[in-house]
């Protein structure tokens, strides 16, 4: 008897594409979008820029360390924007693709500075409904993504149980996980008193997870049509543009200049028309992972010829507008060689500040074993330059100690305190600039304001921000060596 093979079929594992097409998956990466524009919109704020423009900017540390230069600062946070505002219109462009939106030629078309796009989108009344409708989503979707996961795990913990007890229905090939949640989710078990025990009672839990599943995939962006979610990230993204030329434009060459609010918004028209008529894409469409095309339908922008595009004078009118292209946005966020972020070590200085404002929490409740072991944990953490540094200071003081009261080790406290005042709060702001930054899914879907870099060590100066922690450590050893000698004598 000859078995006659089945015909091998090819599977289609391309992503549904159209207008009226289900994100699906792609969930996932429309809503951190979504977060990244929210972030942006709120970090756009009255209150947020009040805040940057008196606190941040204006802070003793920064100004100590980083720059005195207001233009400066405001030219950083500018392109700090921008660069994020580039790679969230990308990822719009990615997904406009699939249903026939060709927000690249929209996005360009504004930066390209049209003088017909003339309406701070933000001052609509309808954009704030757009935001909550916006937050809803990525709030559901992000419920979503962990009710999943949660999902997955439950699976996994289903199919381990039956086969430690020897329970044989899911011997062979082993199937996917959209199949084994239709398999235990959808198709109730028939099996009978062969089940392992707590089977039951798993199944019962599946299958809940499951309807939960379903409910969050209704009310997420999972079966939200691309149309409507690229139409609300593009006019997000060309909000969040305009907010940033009103706000920055009298300070940064190169951006247009802030658009008067009574004249027509013909880019947010055009942005209407190619949401509500996409072009035809045919069956399927062409979805990339490059950069974004632009489709010109203005001149060609000119590129500053310096490196540093953001610095110059504004061009006269007529003469052409001069706009920073996304690569140079990106330079400018570079940190030179002599800044602590130019060297690599802004995370490891910031590690090491925290954890001497954590020893000195320690001391101060009393706390001289966990005291000791963080203070060894920090000093295996310093560089060897500020290690040596550290020591050497150490030794000249020892040379000539002087008389050792409550007088000297309370002027060191006090000491220890000026400083950590100003460099405490750009080491937490160092350390919560890098988080914001890693992919991790905790904040993977966060539209919280963030925390621009220059607050934080990145751009401060290397030399002085290793005399300022040299200056903590050594204050930090005297007063530890201090309370180690007075309890020792209350002892004796």
């Amino acid at each position: 008897m000859v078995v006659q093979k089945k015909p091998w079929l090819p599977v289609d594992l391309r992503l549904p594409s159209g207008p009226q097409a289900s994100l699906g998956i792609l969930a996932f990466e429309a809503a951190a979008t979504m977060s990244k524009l929210l972030s942006l919109h709120r970090s756009l704020s009255d209150a947020e820029v009040s805040r940057l423009r008196s606190d941040a900017m204006r802070s003793s540390g920064v100004a100590y360390l980083n720059s005195t230069d207001q233009a400066f600062l405001l030219r950083l946070a500018c392109a700090e924007l921008m660069t994020s505002l580039d790679a969230a219109a990308a990822a719009v462009a990615r997904l406009g693709l699939r249903c026939g939106i060709d927000f690249a030629g929209v996005y360009a078309c504004l930066k390209d500075g049209a003088a017909d796009a003339r309406v701070d989108p933000l001052v609509v009344k309808g954009f704030k409904v757009k935001a909550k409708k916006m937050e809803r989503l990525v709030s559901a979707t992000a419920k979503l993504c962990s009710e999943m996961e949660a999902l997955d795990e439950l699976v996994s913990a289903e199919r381990k149980l039956h086969v430690r007890g020897g329970f044989s229905r899911l011997s062979g090939p082993i199937p996917s996980k959209q199949q084994q949640q239709q398999l235990v989710v959808e198709a109730p078990s028939q099996d009978g008193g062969g089940d392992p025990p707590g089977a039951e009672s798993l199944r019962q839990e599946i299958k809940t997870q499951g309807i939960k599943v379903r409910r969050l995939k209704e009310e997420s962006l999972w079966n939200q049509s691309y149309d409507k979610a690229v139409g609300l990230m593009a006019r997000a993204a060309c909000a969040v543009f305009v907010r940033i030329c009103t706000i920055f434009g009298a300070y940064v060459p190169g951006l247009p200049p802030p658009p008067p609010a009574a004249t027509t918004d013909s880019v947010q028209a055009r942005l209407s028309k190619l949401i509500l008529h996409p072009r035809s894409t045919g069956s399927r469409a062409r979805a990339s992972s490059g950069p974004i095309t632009r489709a010109r339908v203005h001149p060609p922008m000119t590129v500053m010829s310096n490196s540093c595009p953001i610095i110059g004078l504004r061009p006269a009118p007529g003469t052409g507008r001069k706009f920073p292209a996304a690569a140079d946005w990106r330079r400018m966020l570079d940190a030179p060689a002599t800044t602590v972020g130019g060297a690599g070590l802004d995370q490891q200085y910031a590690n090491v500040i925290m954890s001497a404002e954590d020893l000195l929490r320690m001391e101060a409740e009393g706390r001289q074993e966990e005291a000791a072991a963080e203070r060894a944990e920090m000093y295996e953490m310093l560089p060897a330059k500020l290690r040596a540094a550290v020591r050497s200071k150490l030794r000249e003081w020892w040379r000539d100690p002087g008389p050792l009261d409550a007088g000297l080790a309370e002027g060191w406290k006090e000491a220890v305190d000026r400083i950590m005042a100003w460099l405490g709060p750009m080491a937490r702001d160092t350390a919560q600039w890098q988080a914001e930054r890693n992919m991790d899914r905790t904040r993977r879907f966060d539209g919280a304001p963030r925390v621009y870099a220059l607050q934080t060590l990145r751009w401060a100066d290397k030399e002085k921000a290793e005399a300022a922690i040299v200056e903590v450590l050594v204050a930090l050893s005297c007063i530890c060596w201090y309370e180690e000698r007075r309890r020792g004598s209350v002892r004796h």
